[in-house]
């Protein structure tokens, strides 16, 4: 968890700076904004899968299991198809399909994060914080 949070934290860092300085001038507006949209979408779960395994104790991590998928292809889902939507005007791919995967990847998201909420406050997982 921890070493796939770090990669899509780089990840994230790094195509930042690419919307940032290169993508800023070959892209219109509106798909620069999407594309730093997945940026911030994908930045945001790479930090909630080190924090939650932070907070996860090594006997603990099964029930971690189905957060970590969900926020992993969210990531891919979600950011990778908002990356690939913003910048079909510079590869000149077009796929209709691709337009779906995206709220797939929204579910994935909100999914993971309730079944966050639902573990904590099950008791599920046992944390000594402090």
């Amino acid at each position: 968890m921890i070493v796939t949070g770090a990669l899509f934290a780089g990840l994230a860092v790094g195509l930042g700076a690419l919307g940032a300085h290169w993508l800023k001038t070959k892209l219109d507006a509106a798909a620069l904004l999407n594309f730093e949209t997945a940026v911030r979408y994908q930045m945001y779960h790479a930090l909630a899968l080190l924090v939650l395994a932070a907070l996860t104790k090594a006997g603990q991590m099964k029930q971690m299991r189905y957060p970590y998928y969900a926020f992993t292809l969210g990531i891919l889902f979600f950011s990778g198809s908002i990356y690939f939507l913003a910048t079909r005007s510079l590869t000149g791919l077009s796929a209709a399909w691709i337009g779906p995967v995206t709220p797939i990847g929204g579910l994935l998201f909100i999914s993971g994060w309730i079944y966050v909420a639902y573990i904590f406050a099950s008791g599920k997982l046992k944390q000594e914080i402090g």
